[in-house]
């Protein structure tokens, strides 16, 4: 026992350091899972609301989409006629 004390007395700065880094870890732990449920709660709340940023989104989205289908079917369709004239059954 008196040998461990002694180390302690021996080794009080590194000591102190460990304890001053463990509570300093601790903190960005805490500061972390802080922002993450204050960033969780605005997503919700914009879920909830809604919000003109979201709704421009959504209409792009759309828009993009119908381009989407449109190029799929034109590409279907330049496939069909080139196999057709290659003579070959996809």
């Amino acid at each position: 026992m008196t040998e461990l004390k002694s180390w302690l007395r021996d080794n009080s700065t590194l000591m102190y350091f460990l304890v001053a880094q463990a509570i300093a870890i601790g903190a960005v732990v805490v500061s972390i899972i802080a922002y993450s449920v204050k960033l969780e709660s605005r997503v919700t709340t914009l879920e909830v609301r809604g919000s003109p940023h979201l709704a421009t989104i959504d209409q792009r989205l759309t828009v993009l989409e119908s381009k989407t289908a449109t190029n799929k079917e034109s590409v279907d369709r330049i496939v069909d006629v080139m196999t057709k004239r290659l003579n070959i059954n996809p």
